[in-house]
């Protein structure tokens, strides 16, 4: 008889988790689907560069302001940069047709290839970007995206834009930051090449495989890197990024909360749920288990 009761017992309990787990799956499915963190692609020594291209020059028209180092390689040609009346260089050098231009160029290669592989969260294909608020993340378009107006980048994580074709923005197109975005940790992978027409405000790394062209007026809080042609300014003020804080995310602009645990651990007779692209830990086997085994020791 007591071991009838026990077994009982134990079914009750058993019963009653699965009830537990049952309801708690049926709540968290009608919850978002969690999309994880794009991964920052490594810029090596490309990272020093405000402007970068390939061939065959880099041709700068006014007073244009590049704060950071300018390269070009395998071409060795820079006209316009390098002093007033022309345009000006602060905190780098400018490296035509050096080793050191040669492998800031790999590294870009490298670079490129590594936003162009982040998985697509989010798939922008033909909408214009303009007047969107968009959270971090790796957001994809086959075609020529559209910018027109004012794009908001809000939450300090990885954005990446990946673009199938060409980049170009509309005239006084603005891309802002708010909520600890920062400019560094912004990318736009093109697959073709990128213009910033005239006025345009633009934040970002872009890393075009073939030409940058940046209009009158424009203004880049990043980077401007062509991979294969050249770049183009005229009157640009070029700044790019010095240092970066980004937090991890498990969402788009939501920080992985801290529980005081080692990284990567969770609690004794946690369950790991895999629902949609989300995971969910579930706490309650361990003391379904401790009563299990008492109610066998009596």
């Amino acid at each position: 008889m007591k071991a009838q009761g026990n077994r009982g017992s134990t079914n009750r309990v058993a019963g009653a988790a699965a009830v537990l787990f049952a309801g708690t799956m049926a709540a968290l499915i009608a919850l978002p689907t969690t999309v994880f963190a794009s991964t920052a692609p490594g810029l090596g020594t490309a990272k020093a560069y405000a402007v970068l291209a390939g061939t065959p020059s880099i041709t700068n028209t006014g007073p244009s302001v590049i704060s950071g180092s300018v390269g070009i390689s395998p071409a060795a040609s820079v006209i316009g940069l390098g002093g007033l009346p022309k345009g000006t260089v602060t905190n780098g050098t400018i490296q035509a047709g050096t080793a050191a231009a040669g492998i800031a160029k790999g590294d870009l290669t490298t670079a490129y290839l590594a936003a162009k592989s982040s998985p697509c969260n989010f798939n922008e294909t033909g909408v214009n970007l303009g007047g969107k608020t968009l959270t971090p993340g790796t957001y994809c378009q086959t075609t020529a995206p559209t910018l027109t107006g004012i794009l908001t980048l809000s939450g300090n994580g990885v954005f990446i834009f990946q673009a199938g074709s060409t980049l170009v923005t509309a005239p006084a197109a603005v891309v802002r930051l708010t909520n600890g975005a920062q400019p560094c940790n912004v990318f736009w992978q093109v697959s073709s090449s990128a213009t910033l027409n005239t006025t345009t405000t633009f934040v970002g790394t872009i890393m075009a495989l073939t030409d940058v062209h940046v209009r009158t007026g424009a203004s880049i809080a990043g980077r401007a890197l062509a991979r294969n042609g050249t770049v183009t300014l005229d009157t640009n003020r070029i700044t790019a990024p010095t240092g970066c804080n980004a937090t991890t995310v498990n969402g788009p602009g939501v920080p992985i909360p801290s529980t005081g645990a080692a990284s990567g651990s969770m609690p004794a007779g946690s369950v790991l749920v895999m629902i949609g692209s989300g995971l969910v830990v579930l706490t309650g086997g361990a003391t379904v288990n401790r009563r299990r085994r008492a109610r066998a020791r009596r």
